[in-house]
């Protein structure tokens, strides 16, 4: 019974999804890849905000559900059965009765878990300007694809589709998705740190306090001759900046200067757990990056190690779900290239198991490595073990639930519900860490 009411609620919102295209005619902008998507999506968002109306979900609303959800309505979060009568009474409402306040641009996700996926989402929307951020040697979803080819060849659909008169925004530093610019009748644009992309990311710089806690990226965007300086709070690592190049191109495509476009990313917030650096106990730093994990994001999360000064450096990393037979592989690899960044690695869930033994494997001392299937033990290690100076990356796939951990280590105003809300509950609501 459920499946059926399943069923007929996604034919329903395919519809009025198709429909309010159809009557509203909107700009649209489809964002894919295996990491960085919601960022890349926010950047955009950041970049045009101040010139046209648009919607771009924070929230990854990305499949059958998710993005006809966002087509219809500004929804921030989703519900029973009745939250899908409020939408499609609302989308069929609005197709009656024109909306003056429907967005002149909407700004998409497109997920791709498995074969088909692409065609059936562009079967809904079909965006103009197509964004593919990366894709990399073992993507997530990798399982239900024949390989990490089969991942590219289908989210190279979204671009393939673009007319001539479209967009293909590229990352140049992405091999794979490089070698997608053949594969699109549109005009390409590239971005990244290459000497050979379009939009170049130079001067890059990650940037902590330990005394006063404050954090951030700096470097500078280059196109044609035109060099911007950008500078991001309260996050570290590259994808941000990969974010902040995709928006640069996006909104140059709309003929807005790149100056102004450079200013927005300063007054954007950080996506939830996507690097962001949070305080700890103990005076200790907290690098938030556990919404969700792959091969490539947990490395270039890693990589932020080596840039940074700190009395101690650890990583709670736990399981990267959904690569199938690379599985045990990506595992040990993470392991020994946390051997080489952290002095104190901890790990979470099975498949942590073989992060623990690539570390051990290359050398990393055994009182230097703890791993735990449940998530409240290695919470409660990790309580244990933190000092002042402390510098910690804690990432997973979102089915380990590595947040939790991070609210075990908030600061302390987390910790008491009083003091919690005399003292810094606005600031914890930002975080997106105060229910």
């Amino acid at each position: 019974m459920k499946n059926f009411v399943l069923k007929i609620l996604i034919w329903k919102m395919r519809f009025i999804a198709r429909m309010t295209i159809k009557r509203y005619s909107p700009s649209i902008i489809g964002v894919t890849g295996n990491v960085g998507k919601t960022s890349a999506k926010m950047a955009i968002a950041s970049a045009l905000s101040s010139d046209r109306h648009i919607r771009a979900s924070s929230k990854n609303f990305n499949n059958e559900l998710g993005l006809p959800l966002n087509i219809i309505g500004d929804w921030e979060k989703t519900g029973g059965i009745f939250f899908w009568l409020k939408v499609i009474f609302f989308g069929i409402s609005q197709l009656i009765f024109k909306n003056p306040k429907y967005p002149e641009i909407l700004i998409l996700e497109y997920g791709v878990d498995r074969p088909g996926d692409m065609n059936y989402l562009l079967g809904i929307a079909r965006p103009q300007i197509g964004v593919i951020t990366a894709v990399g040697n073992v993507p997530v979803h990798v399982e239900f694809f024949a390989g990490p080819e089969g991942t590219a060849k289908e989210k190279v659909k979204l671009i393939a589709q673009l007319p001539t008169t479209g967009f293909a925004v590229l990352n140049a530093d992405d091999e794979k998705v490089l070698a997608m610019k053949s594969e699109t009748r549109g005009r390409v644009i590239t971005y990244g740190f290459s000497s050979e992309a379009d939009v170049k990311i130079i001067g890059f710089k990650n940037q902590l306090d330990m005394e006063t806690g404050e954090a951030g990226i700096v470097f500078k965007l280059s196109y044609n001759g035109n060099v911007v300086p950008v500078k991001i709070p309260n996050v570290l690592g590259k994808t941000a900046a990969y974010a902040s190049a995709v928006g640069a191109v996006v909104g140059m495509i709309y003929g807005i200067n790149l100056v102004k476009i450079a200013e927005n990313p300063t007054k954007a917030e950080t996506p939830a757990g996507r690097l962001r650096v949070l305080r700890g106990i103990r005076n200790s730093v907290l690098i938030d990056d556990t919404y969700n994990a792959s091969p490539l994001a947990m490395g270039e999360s890693l990589e932020i190690f080596k840039s940074l000064k700190a009395k101690r450096k650890i990583a709670v990393l736990g399981d990267m779900l959904e690569i199938g037979k690379y599985t045990m592989g990506a595992h040990e690899e993470m392991g020994q290239l946390a051997a080489k960044r952290v002095d104190l690695l901890i790990t979470v869930g099975l498949r942590g198991n073989f992060i623990a033994e690539g570390a051990l494997k290359n050398r990393m001392p055994k009182n230097s490595v703890f791993s735990f299937e449940d998530i409240h033990e290695a919470g409660r290690l990790l309580q244990e073990k933190l000092k002042a100076g402390d510098v910690v990356l804690l990432k997973a796939s979102q089915g380990v639930r590595m947040e939790k951990v991070v609210r075990e280590i908030m600061a302390e105003p987390l910790r008491s519900k009083e003091l919690l809300v005399r003292q810094d509950k606005t600031w914890l609501e930002k975080q997106g860490l105060y229910e």
